[in-house]
């Protein structure tokens, strides 16, 4: 039988492929001799060539950029969800057999949520696994050496971006930097194997984070003070500061040496926080671009808007736009309640805003709260910004060895400067345990709704402590389905994943 190759999308097409071979060996079919989306990679002499040209490398390398701009569900929606209805800041919003759980704590491994995230995090890898491994290979000399290094390096980022986002989430997970071969009747004993890969430890995975993006700094486009859209330097050296803050890799001093050369690279805080999310006075656009503080953005412009920002509230260029039904990640009071006892308005008012609704889920429905870092279509979503780095400087200077108590209340006052708000005690500067929690509770406020809080305790080991204790004290909160323990710190493994690959284990506790 001369089997021809085929590209598999799934592990459920893959399975249909290998029955419909075993079966009937009805898949010979003519070759092609053309490219198009079916036959994209074969040659006419049948050989297979990822990249056909510059112009094809190009245009998967955009292919990578899109995600960010396109696929906002996994990396942006969820992100909120997780990061801030799963912690304290926020309730889900809607009582959505999906969402409600991480509210909860009643997540289990049936959740669409989490199986749509695995799903879209595993192709966004395979995607940047495809331009990593072949483009030394594309025969086209107008593709110099230095941009073949950039690509990659860009690449490399950009995986090493969805590996940190899996890692955290699942702890144990595949590590794929290989692109599985087409399966034939002649290799199928080889390669059919390789479509179910093992889970990989939680050290290997941040291991292999970390070879990627010391790999990617030397040839990865530097900052631009123009375009923060890129997977530059500055990015890879933002994700290594957050990466030796997790404890698989934890190193306070190499926190501190990133934050730094960020801050060699130009990086500061915004002198106006409302710089950051604001819109212009003709709501009509965002207030700026590309700050100073922004290390990657997401950007949009009309035409070409951010649907996300109807999920969590009002469209302000599109008022009434999508606004008759509840919104996810919905201002929590044990939040708001931080806000005023810190007396901190800036940051309140940038993150939090009040509508009429007709819905009363948690709040009156003449005053209800909402997320407002993301108030229109065109304003921009920031994904890493040096506020983060700099509060996580402060961190590993309390937390390290020698702790440096001074100067990360320096830092610490300096962010609260810039929002009006007065300089640390000196009896809480003067203490270790004081000043973690003033650390904490400045990332929440300055962080608010971008995801963080619940991955500030889950690092720090406070995830029992502060989320068994917050559904006394928060009236509006659902009730607590199961207590948070040892076992809360990782999601499970979704279902559907377990039933494709034999060689997935789920996590414990589920």
């Amino acid at each position: 039988m001369n089997m021809k190759r085929y590209r598999t999308i799934s592990n459920g097409i893959l399975l249909m492929v290998i029955l419909t071979w075993t079966q009937s060996c009805s898949l010979m079919r003519d070759p092609l001799d053309a490219y198009s989306d079916v036959t994209e990679g074969v040659n006419e002499a049948g050989e297979y060539v990822a990249f056909r040209d510059k112009a094809a490398v190009v245009s998967h390398l955009q292919l990578l950029y899109n995600q960010i701009r396109d696929r906002q569900e996994h990396w942006y929606l969820d992100y909120l969800l997780i990061g801030d209805a799963h912690a304290d800041n926020a309730y889900a919003g809607t009582t959505g057999a999906e969402v409600l759980p991480f509210e909860n704590n009643a997540i289990d491994g049936s959740n669409s949520v989490l199986a749509r995230d695995w799903d879209r995090f595993m192709e966004d890898v395979g995607r940047a696994n495809r331009l990593i491994v072949y483009i030394d290979s594309v025969d086209d000399t107008s593709l110099t050496s230095t941009e073949r290094r950039q690509y990659k390096a860009e690449a490399k980022i950009f995986r090493a971006m969805i590996y940190f986002d899996m890692v955290r989430l699942w702890g144990d997970v595949p590590v794929i930097t290989t692109v599985a071969k087409d399966i034939t009747s002649e290799n199928i004993q080889e390669v059919y194997p390789t479509y179910f890969p093992e889970q990989n430890t939680e050290d290997e995975v941040y291991q292999q984070i970390e070879k990627d993006l010391l790999e990617a700094i030397p040839d990865a486009p530097a900052n631009s003070t123009g375009d923060k859209t890129k997977f530059s330097k500055s990015v890879a050296r933002a994700l290594l500061a957050k990466i030796y803050a997790e404890k698989p890799l934890r190193d306070y001093n190499k926190v501190i040496l990133y934050a730094d050369e960020l801050a060699a690279d130009g990086f500061a805080l915004e002198e106006d926080f409302t710089n950051l999310f604001g819109m212009n006075a003709d709501q009509t656009d965002a207030k700026k671009r590309n700050t100073a503080e922004s290390i990657l953005e997401g950007q949009f412009f009309s035409g070409n808007g951010n649907w996300a920002t109807w999920m969590f509230g009002r469209n302000l260029i599109n008022y009434n736009e999508n606004f008759t039904w509840a919104k996810w990640v919905t201002p929590s009071r044990d939040l708001i309640s931080a806000f005023q006892r810190e007396g901190d308005e800036i940051r309140f008012s940038e993150s939090v805003v009040y509508y009429q609704t007709t819905w009363s889920n948690y709040y009156p429905a003449n005053n209800y709260p909402f997320m407002y870092k993301l108030r229109s279509a065109v304003n921009s979503i920031i994904k890493y910004r040096y506020a983060d780095i700099l509060l996580l400087k402060a961190e590993a200077l309390i937390m390290k060895d020698n702790p440096d108590l001074n100067t990360a209340a320096t830092i610490i006052n300096q962010v609260r400067a810039r929002v009006g708000l007065g300089a640390l005690s000196s009896a809480v500067r003067g203490n270790k345990a004081s000043m973690l929690e003033a650390l904490l509770t400045e990332r929440r406020l300055e962080l608010a709704f971008e995801g963080q809080r619940w991955y500030d305790l889950r690092r720090l080991d406070k995830v029992e402590e502060v989320m068994n204790s917050v559904y006394a004290k928060d009236s509006g909160r659902r009730t607590q389905v199961y207590p948070f323990n040892e076992y809360s710190y990782r999601m499970p493994i979704p279902q559907s994943m377990l039933d494709q690959n034999p060689n997935l284990k789920q996590n414990l506790g589920y």
